[in-house]
């Protein structure tokens, strides 16, 4: 596989603010024209969570990320007989690990449903219990269970500081799928029992061809940055073995192309699959498509399309689309979408979006094509997503939205293609996370203290909406799988 050139899209940037959300019926992008980047100036701050709960908090800053007898592997599972259950069905990979950290594999066991200030009350009180020394405390934790019995605000938490990945399969259903949590064991113990290694990693850069200006502006500030770092430095480095870039016409090519990538990186951006126009029939109906690949017009990537045959087999996907990863019971962005409605600024019905969300009563859940790739064992080992809405912020500069930041995404792939586990490259993300957080709080804060000495207003409201949007937008990516796996090459840490 060489290097094709491609001719990308011509279209100028605009500064809006663009989703990656279609319509399942018709696959039409469902904010089509964008939103005016005015209409975040009085987006709602961000709840502050007690703590300093998204600051790291490093027990070895000193030990090499990637070794587990020093940062140690663990598990957070929930209580009950389900639980239980689970942990029998992945047993294989806690002795696995157990025998490579020289030391017994820790298991959490959790109450469900916890909201974030419980979150961080349970990583004070038993994660970060001063009673055992930090040594044996695992920063790598393999969270089980479905979205309410381990809640995605704990994963988050947890997340600033630890390198979490989740591992949850359902049946149609919505009930524990055991049979494949035991494929995905099996095809990460083949994989890290393996003796075949490869020089250098694969990378496969896809765009969707559906001409959206969603899509277009994806290509732009994000593929096309990373297809030249590729090409001017990872290639004469050798951190990448081959490149393949699927763009227009060729995007529809993506299954049978990733089907023969081996050691690969897979970057995506796209259009998630969100409701019809109808709303989703049914709870069933919704867990099996919201989260799919909008790949062109007509062509979609669903579970069904991947169970089977061979796709990024041993890889890694990185993929940039709405709900990719899973979708929550409340979205970041919902108050600020409410409040959009209702002083009639959104264009054509609000619902589009609002409606992809749970109906009430309902809980969250894990996207099925992620489901179906991790238990697939000609499947990826990992999938890093979106669990919420996925807007062109993450790739953008808040200062000037049509100025690419690349290198935040770009930095991530850059630690999987060097070797390094999975969870290291999420971390490298969630710095860029961390920063904005940190930016956007000291402006709130200089915002109340020229309120309180009666000064004018020192903060841009354009400004702090973009952070508001880039925080919300990095916040979303969860890792789909064990955080300590990674690509089989001869230059990954021993």
């Amino acid at each position: 596989m060489g290097t094709p050139q491609r001719t990308p899209p011509s279209e100028p940037l605009r500064e809006t603010l663009e989703l990656l959300l279609a319509r399942a019926d018709d696959h039409q992008p469902s904010l089509p024209s964008g939103l005016d980047p005015a209409s975040v100036q009085s987006a709602p701050r961000p709840e502050r969570l007690p703590r300093r709960a998204e600051v790291p908090l490093l027990d070895r800053p000193d030990a090499d990320p990637n070794a587990l007898p020093e940062q140690r592997w663990g598990v957070i599972s929930p209580e009950g007989d389900e639980g239980d259950r689970l942990l029998r069905a992945i047993a294989p990979l806690v002795e696995h690990r157990a025998r490579q950290q020289d030391a017994e594999v820790k298991i959490y066991r959790v109450h469900p449903d916890m909201d974030a200030a419980q979150a961080v009350t349970w990583r004070e009180r038993v994660y970060r219990d001063e009673r055992v020394p930090a040594e044996e405390r695992p920063r790598y934790l393999l969270v089980l269970g479905s979205p309410q019995q381990v809640s995605f605000e704990l994963q988050h938490v947890l997340a600033q500081g630890a390198f979490v990945g989740r591992l949850h399969f359902a049946t149609p259903e919505g009930t524990p799928d055991l049979a494949s949590h035991g494929a995905y064991v099996d095809k990460v113990l083949a994989h890290e029992h393996s003796s075949e290694q490869a020089e250098a990693a694969d990378v496969l850069l896809y765009t969707a061809s559906d001409g959206s200006r969603a899509t277009v502006q994806g290509h732009q500030l994000l593929m096309e940055p990373c297809r030249k770092m590729v090409e001017a430095r990872w290639l004469p480095k050798q951190l990448a073995r081959r490149l393949e870039v699927l763009l227009g016409e060729e995007a529809e090519e993506l299954p049978s192309v990733a089907g023969t990538v081996r050691s690969g990186v897979l970057l995506s951006v796209s259009h998630g699959l969100g409701a019809p126009s109808g709303g989703w029939a049914s709870a069933e109906q919704q867990r099996a498509r919201q989260g799919a690949l909008c790949l062109a017009p007509e062509r979609e990537l669903t579970a069904d399309m991947v169970r089977q045959s061979p796709f990024l087999p041993g890889g890694m996907w990185f993929c940039v689309a709405c709900f990719g990863a899973a979708t929550p019971r409340k979205s970041a962005f919902h108050a600020w979408l409410s409040m959009m409605a209702k002083q009639k600024r959104f264009p054509g019905r609000p619902e589009a979006v609002l409606d992809n969300l749970p109906r009430p009563g309902e809980p969250p859940f894990l996207a099925a094509l992620p489901q179906a790739l991790l238990a697939n064992p000609l499947g990826p080992l990992a999938f890093v997503g979106h669990s919420d809405l996925a807007w062109n912020f993450g790739f953008a500069n808040p200062d000037n939205l049509a100025e690419s930041r690349a290198s935040r995404i770009l930095s991530a792939l850059e630690v999987l293609a060097k070797g390094s586990r999975v969870g290291v490259a999420l971390d490298a993300l969630m710095r860029s996370f961390r920063d904005v957080n940190d930016s956007l709080m000291s402006a709130y804060q200089e915002r109340q203290e020229a309120l309180e000495e009666e000064r004018p207003d020192p903060i841009d409201p354009k400004r702090l909406g973009y952070l508001w949007m880039l925080r919300n937008d990095l916040r979303g990516y969860l890792l789909l799988g064990d955080p300590a796996v990674r690509l089989q090459l001869r230059r990954a840490t021993k």
